[in-house]
């Protein structure tokens, strides 16, 4: 284990609280490995250490990147996906194998997940449109995260207008996907590309409202004029 990683955990367990730490568990279903840490406090302990490290060329910084996920605790995955972004002027293409395995290695929950996804995965995709498929790839998987990151990777990008075509793809594959996490990923992936266009997604969900879970729809529609949202909730 690297000293720098080593010195991280100890500001973790230094700056944790039984207070935060049962705050942050109320938000997650299952059981996570969670020092205790506010927000602020996980932020500063990122930006004190990315410090020591900002000459050290993209495969070290990956590679601490990559002790901080296998640890499990949140915080640390947090620390990860922080770093990792920074590192997004330096992308290459075969960079998406290392967060793939990122995702079906280590994520274990939502906040993991979209950390990741969000800023990181969904800029490497801006600047690499034409390794989008894999996302298809991606909404077959047995792992419920590994098909969450297939609609998640795309928020940031769907608010831009990009990807309209595989954003609907990604939706009809994972459309009637039984797990809540999945559909609130890809309603959530069908929101954020209603800021851009919000009569394609309108029409899309009139389409698909008879077999699409209400739990998906509500995400998808949730930002829509009033008189959108009571017509595509209404009962078939």
């Amino acid at each position: 284990m690297s000293e720098i990683v080593k010195s991280i955990r100890k500001q973790m367990i230094e700056n944790s609280s039984e207070q935060a730490r049962n705050g942050l568990k109320r938000f997650f279903k299952d059981e996570l490995s969670i020092y205790g840490l506010k927000s602020a406090v996980i932020s500063k302990i990122a930006k004190d250490n990315y410090q020591l490290i900002k000459e050290y060329n993209k495969k070290d910084i990956f590679d601490l990147c990559s002790e901080l996920w296998e640890s499990g605790y949140l915080e640390e995955t947090f620390i990860a996906c922080n770093w990792a972004y920074k590192q997004m002027a330096m992308f290459t293409e075969d960079d998406l194998d290392l967060f793939e395995t990122w995702i079906k290695n280590h994520i274990n929950n939502w906040a993991s997940c979209d950390s990741l996804c969000n800023h990181t995965i969904g800029s490497y995709f801006e600047m690499f449109p034409h390794k989008v498929s894999k996302l298809l790839e991606w909404t077959k998987s047995d792992n419920r995260w590994v098909r969450r990151a297939a609609a998640v990777s795309l928020i940031i990008p769907a608010r831009k207008g990009l990807f309209k075509k595989e954003i609907f793809d990604i939706a009809e594959a994972l459309l009637m996907d039984k797990d809540d996490m999945v559909q609130k990923g890809y309603g959530w992936m069908l929101k954020s590309a209603a800021e851009n266009d919000v009569e394609a997604v309108y029409q899309f969900v009139l389409s698909k409202r008879k077999v699409m879970p209400r739990t998906a729809l509500r995400y998808a529609i949730e930002k829509m004029p009033m008189e959108k949202k009571a017509e595509a909730m209404k009962k078939i």
